[in-house]
């Protein structure tokens, strides 16, 4: 086992945070989420897999959640009908399926997965269906996701609230805005070494490309496609809250600069999903913009419907040139993309990904045990047909539960909610793996805090007492 530089930080932080007040927990773990490239340890035993500096301090962050609201608020958080107890049969049903079913339908098909060696290099290749250390590393993501989730929902039920969400979020925003402006500066600088300490883990790092001659954000991420993913969740998030009029000023600005670093990440899963979540965004505020009191922004929907194609439409009359370099660069990015070698390798993932779930009858191969270059079919691939309603049932509940409490709390909610289909919406298009990162599971167990309803007692003419939910 190798510690990183950062897993040293990782390990004194989250000591400290132990001792610290139990706030304290909840911000670094959201913090942590911003470094996606760095390796907090690195175990050769397991073909050289690194645990990154999110994973290591989760493990602090639901110990120091544990010691201040015990398991109780854990427990309420999968039990019942809840989102939560759809997520852990998922999880347990998951990890199930990566220890059997590999060992079962051994030899049954092809899968694509990732293959590495002791001296810390991996490739990803086409082999027939076996357990391999994919398995384990899944596994413990996955578990990991779970553990997340329970102990947020923890947190905001006992001791925090929806504005320590909305603090975090706004901190972490504008921390993955300074080190986008780093990463640009540092490689046109020369001086792009100065990031090697936060890009540790043992991922294959793009970090140094272009695109139509720009140089492709990347930021604290391996890839580019990867800040993007990460920077679309804050864009929604923020964006959300400004069309809601939630501390607007920074908000408003916090979103803007979000979009642009979007726009120059050049990735095109971020121009397609950035379109799927200002629909939707567009979508949900419709009611909010209506009536006599409205509490939207009836103002910037009217500009996004209306002006916007009046904008573009005089932009082609009057700079025909400019019009034609725009779409020289979007046809680099979208129109073009199935046709690079990235494109077509992506299709052949999906197209292995697709023929897996076939080969092993619905099952899947095991958790863990294939790679797709869209999210449904790592679910089918890895976890099947239960797998996946499984999962769908998850999403689905957090989305349709309602918020009864203030008017800031649904408005937070709101945005935890956009921000999770945000996620989706990237993953989806180029999600290659089960783990949807912790953020991801840190809005999840928000929205199920910030939607519950508590459990109120009435007492029972025999003296007992009865309690409903």
């Amino acid at each position: 086992m190798r510690i990183e530089l950062l897993g040293i930080v990782a390990m004194i932080l989250g000591t400290v945070a132990l001792l610290a007040p139990v706030r304290w927990s909840f911000y670094v773990i959201v913090f942590s989420t911003l470094f996606g490239a760095a390796a907090a340890l690195s175990l050769p035993g397991l073909g050289g897999a690194s645990i990154l500096v999110p994973s290591l301090l989760l493990a602090f962050y639901c110990l120091r959640q544990f010691m201040a609201h015990g398991e109780g608020p854990v427990l309420a958080s999968v039990t019942g009908t809840s989102a939560g107890f759809w997520l852990l049969l998922l999880t347990v049903y998951a990890v199930m399926t990566a220890f059997f079913l590999p060992r079962l339908l051994e030899g049954e098909t092809e899968t694509m997965i990732v293959l590495r060696s002791s001296v810390g290099r991996s490739i990803i290749d086409l082999v027939p269906l076996s357990s391999s250390t994919n398995n384990i590393t899944q596994s413990v993501y996955a578990l990991g996701g779970l553990f997340c989730f329970a102990f947020t929902f923890a947190y905001l039920r006992r001791g925090g609230s929806s504005s320590d969400l909305v603090n975090a979020m706004l901190i972490v925003g504008g921390l993955n805005l300074v080190f986008a402006v780093l990463d640009v500066v540092t490689y046109y600088s020369g001086t792009a070494y100065l990031f090697d300490f936060i890009r540790t883990a043992n991922y294959a790092l793009l970090t140094g490309s272009e695109k139509a001659g720009f140089k492709r954000i990347s930021g604290t991420f391996p890839e580019a496609s990867a800040f993007a993913g990460y920077t679309i969740v804050l864009f929604a998030f923020t964006a959300s809250l400004w069309l809601d009029r939630v501390r607007p000023m920074v908000t408003g600005m916090l979103s803007g600069l979000l979009l642009v670093a979007l726009l120059l990440s050049t990735s095109s899963t971020a121009l397609v999903s950035l379109t799927a979540v200002v629909a939707f965004l567009l979508a949900r505020s419709v009611p909010a913009s209506a009536g006599v009191a409205p509490r939207g922004r009836p103002a910037f929907l009217v500009g996004i419907l209306v002006l916007a194609p009046l904008l573009c439409l005089l932009a082609i009359v009057a700079a025909p040139g400019l019009v034609q370099d725009i779409w020289s660069f979007l046809d680099e990015m979208l129109f073009s993309k199935l046709d690079s070698q990235s494109g077509r390798e992506r299709f052949m993932w999906n197209a292995v990904a697709f023929q897996v779930f076939q080969d092993t009858w619905g099952l899947g191969a095991g958790l863990g045990s294939a790679r797709a270059s869209s999210y449904a079919l790592v679910l089918l691939s890895n976890v099947g047909i239960v797998g996946t309603a499984m999962f769908m049932l998850f999403v689905g509940s957090l989305l349709l539960l309602r918020c009864g409490g203030a008017r800031y709390d649904t408005a937070v909610t709101r945005a935890a909610k956009a921000g999770l289909v945000a996620g989706l919406c990237e993953a989806m298009i180029s999600g290659t793996v089960y783990d949807l990162g912790l953020m991801f599971y840190v809005l999840a167990g928000s929205i199920a805090a910030l939607g519950w309803q508590p459990v109120r007692s009435n007492e029972t003419a025999t003296g007992t007492v009865e309690t409903v939910r």
